[in-house]
């Protein structure tokens, strides 16, 4: 039987791609099923989400701005006139289920849902939840969870751990090393560091790199160094033809599987979307979590993988001095990089859009 699904949250890549994985996992089980999207005006899931083939509606809605707090003073009524729009929408699309995966819009819509009796799951993607996720999680019927240990926030009996959704195609690595190599014009016998910024780019992360290219330029490796679009044009002018032929830098990787294919060793902030890609790609891992997010919850993900020796975690403060030092240490112990690729792959969970769908639609039933 087809249901009606509202998806609401983003804000982030982090967010909105898991809530497409979702939304596509549950018209693969019946094309039939009626997907509604809910966002957030003028974030990028107001783009992303259209281009995945869904409809979106948006509310007027903001986060709480912790430098700036006098941008908060309208935050109040735009709450307000949110889980107005959040209402009319419920109640003009009528969904058996909502689903909120985190971002400013999933607030409004979830504790707009649960008051109007709509059964609700929220997906959690941190190993620390969010203040929004913590309250419309304590009315929800399920909460799907990446991390172990999340009763710390949530209801025990409504906790499921389903790990969060990934990019499928971004982690079909397999027999492609040789064609990810010569697509980024590297050597087929060298070690390969893959830097990954994030789309926008993560400035320490590139202060790093350019605090040891002369290192680079000597050592028998090779960089694909992922800088975002935010640096590119500086760093360019900046470098201009002092970056070594072994170190390929650029603003976004078009082909994320040729990326980590290519990859011996990943440094990469501690997203938890990103942490479930590398779960899965089983490659030796640095990790430097964002110090600029809420409740340093970049933190506490890498720290799930650490105390399970998955992964090496460098300080944001210490990076620019130890970062690049650590990758290369790393090509010289070989029993640590065994250790850390064979411990990351245990915590992969490769069909959580589908498990999540599964007790969507569980609901929907119940209903």
């Amino acid at each position: 039987m087809a249901i009606r699904v509202i998806i609401s949250g983003g804000g982030t890549g982090g967010h909105i791609f898991p809530a497409i994985s979702i939304a596509n996992a549950l018209k693969t089980m019946d094309p039939a099923n009626e997907i509604l999207f809910v966002g957030a005006n003028g974030r990028m899931e107001m783009d992303k989400v259209p281009a995945a083939g869904y409809a979106i509606v948006g509310l007027d809605i903001q986060g709480i701005n912790r430098k700036q707090l006098w941008k908060n003073i309208l935050l109040p009524f735009k709450l307000m006139k949110s889980l107005n729009k959040a209402k009319k929408v419920i109640r003009d699309f009528k969904p058996d289920v909502a689903v909120g995966v985190g971002g400013f819009a999933s607030g409004p819509l979830l504790m707009m849902a649960n008051k109007l009796g709509i059964p609700t799951v929220v997906q959690e993607q941190n190993s620390y939840a969010g203040v929004t996720n913590k309250k419309v999680g304590a009315k929800a019927a399920k909460i799907c969870v990446a991390y172990e240990g999340m009763e710390q926030f949530f209801p025990a009996d409504k906790v499921l751990l389903t790990g969060n959704p990934i990019r499928r195609e971004s982690v079909a690595i397999e027999g492609k090393r040789a064609a990810a190599l010569e697509f980024f014009g590297l050597d087929q016998h060298k070690k390969t560091i893959l830097v990954l910024g994030g789309s926008l780019g993560a400035r320490t992360l590139n202060e790093s790199v350019v605090a040891f290219l002369d290192l680079l330029s000597k050592e028998d490796v090779q960089v694909i160094w992922q800088c975002g679009s935010f640096y590119i044009d500086k760093l360019r002018l900046e470098l201009e033809e002092k970056l070594p032929a072994n170190v390929k830098m650029m603003a976004f990787l078009q082909k994320m599987d040729y990326a980590y294919a290519a990859a011996d060793v990943i440094i990469s902030r501690a997203g938890a979307g990103t942490i479930s890609e590398l779960c899965v790609v089983g490659k030796p891992v640095i990790l430097v979590p964002s110090p600029n997010v809420a409740e340093d919850h970049q933190t506490k993900n890498a720290m799930a993988l650490v105390n399970k020796k998955a992964a090496l975690l460098v300080k944001d403060i210490e990076a620019t001095q130890q970062l690049i030092p650590t990758a290369l240490d790393l090509f010289k112990n070989l029993n640590q990089v065994a250790q850390l690729s064979e411990n990351i792959k245990k915590l992969a969970k490769l069909d959580a859009d589908v498990q999540i769908a599964k007790h969507v639609y569980k609901l929907a039933n119940k209903k």
